[in-house]
């Protein structure tokens, strides 16, 4: 296989997997809101937490000792897509909330690992990550991008079932895509594993490293007020009678993409610490933005996400594949995952709708004060990371 073929498949990859996610996550408040099941979203945010401590971490351990990446992504996409689409099926049936619930846990089960095997299967064919990954990140970021245009402008299903069934039929495309790539070989291959390394839970081992467990906390801890982002950005947006919201919340990956691209360059010259903090300081005042109230600061915060989330969240990643050794890289994604997903957005989605109800009387929404406290609760994740790492070169 030539590089140029490998690269675009690569990125055909990430731009395919990404888009269903974006046609689902960001339309998904609103949608579960319009048919009647808007009190379940805190928990329904909540089962892809609770997926990202069981699955993530177990499917990442049979890639990197057992099984394909490749053939594992090939089954979790069609598995995906026919939860998802069940999921879409138990709403428009308007089975009850324990139904729905469920149906939205199994989903969640399946579809948590997928990303971080993509990611594995993306960092296992390049010989230059710091350089490589941006731009073909990137292409995932465009993805999303794609699959919120198409909610908003051409299905015009922001509160709509079909954005949903959209997604489940895409997934079908990222199975097909999987026979496009090679058959990549487990790093770590072992025909007798430990009840431990069967559920992968060896990968906590990382945590051992000072850097490394500042690194996979902070990142925990930076996941809490960033899971307010996408669902009550869009209810923000509806409260100010915006149309097209799902377009409106892609400005964020425009300067998403910019970061990517760009991303190399940064990290050759400046101190990690510093690019790691940058992100999070952006976080801190795309929160206090947010809470000036209006269509058009809601807009600018929006946009200042790409930056918030790249540097912090993309350069952890090219952080794990550089600085840890590569017979742990898919479970040294699957805990990053875990701990993003798993332990932060847990307490986000269900913290977020305690701010959120504590925030809002008589069916009205103090926006202002809901902005504020994220923003406070992301400036006391800066103050930790800014004293708790030390760097490559002050570490012991």
């Amino acid at each position: 296989m030539d590089v140029p073929t490998s690269r675009s498949k690569l990125a055909l990859l990430f731009f395919c997997t990404a888009m269903p996610m974006g046609m689902w996550s960001v339309p998904l408040a609103n949608i579960y809101t319009a048919y009647g099941r808007g009190h379940l979203v805190p928990w329904v945010l909540a089962t892809t937490a609770v997926a990202a401590f069981i699955s993530p971490l177990f499917v990442g351990a049979l890639a990197d000792q057992k099984l394909s990446p490749t053939l594992l992504l090939r089954w979790l996409a069609l598995a995906t897509g026919a939860a998802l689409a069940l999921t879409c099926t138990s709403l428009a049936l308007g089975w009850s909330d324990s139904a729905v619930l469920v149906c939205a846990q199994i989903q969640a089960l399946v579809a948590t690992p997928v990303w971080s095997i993509a990611s594995s299967i993306v960092f296992s064919q390049l010989h230059s990550p710091k350089v490589q990954f941006g731009p073909l990140r990137a292409c995932a970021t465009f993805g999303w991008m794609a699959g919120c245009w198409i909610v908003s402008l051409v299905l015009h299903a922001d509160e709509s079932l079909v954005a949903g069934y959209t997604a489940a039929g895409l997934w079908l495309v990222v199975m097909g895509l999987s026979w496009m790539l090679p058959l990549i070989q487990p790093a770590d291959i072992q025909e007798k594993r430990s009840f431990r390394q069967i559920l992968g839970l060896d990968a906590l081992d990382l945590l051992r490293h000072r850097d490394h467990r500042v690194v996979f906390i902070t990142a925990a801890l930076y996941s809490i007020p960033l899971a307010a982002f996408y669902p009550y950005t869009a209810r923000h947006l509806k409260d100010l009678g915006t149309q097209n919201i799902s377009a409106v919340i892609s400005l964020a990956q425009t300067t998403e993409i910019i970061a990517m691209l760009l991303l190399a360059g940064v990290l050759a010259r400046i101190r990690l610490k510093w690019v790691f903090l940058g992100g999070i300081i952006i976080c801190v005042l795309r929160y206090a933005i947010n809470a000036l109230d209006t269509q058009g600061w809601i807009m600018v915060g929006t946009t200042l996400h790409g930056l918030a989330f790249t540097l912090y969240f993309i350069t952890t990643q090219i952080y794990l594949e550089e600085r840890i050794d590569r017979k742990w890289r898919v479970r040294a994604q699957a805990l990053l995952y875990l701990l993003m997903s798993g332990v932060g957005n847990l307490i986000g989605y269900l913290g977020g709708g305690w701010w959120y109800a504590a925030c809002t009387h008589s069916g009205i929404t103090d926006w202002t004060r809901f902005w504020l406290g994220e923003s406070a609760l992301t400036a006391l994740v800066c103050l930790f990371f800014a004293f708790a790492y030390r760097g490559i070169h002050a570490a012991k």
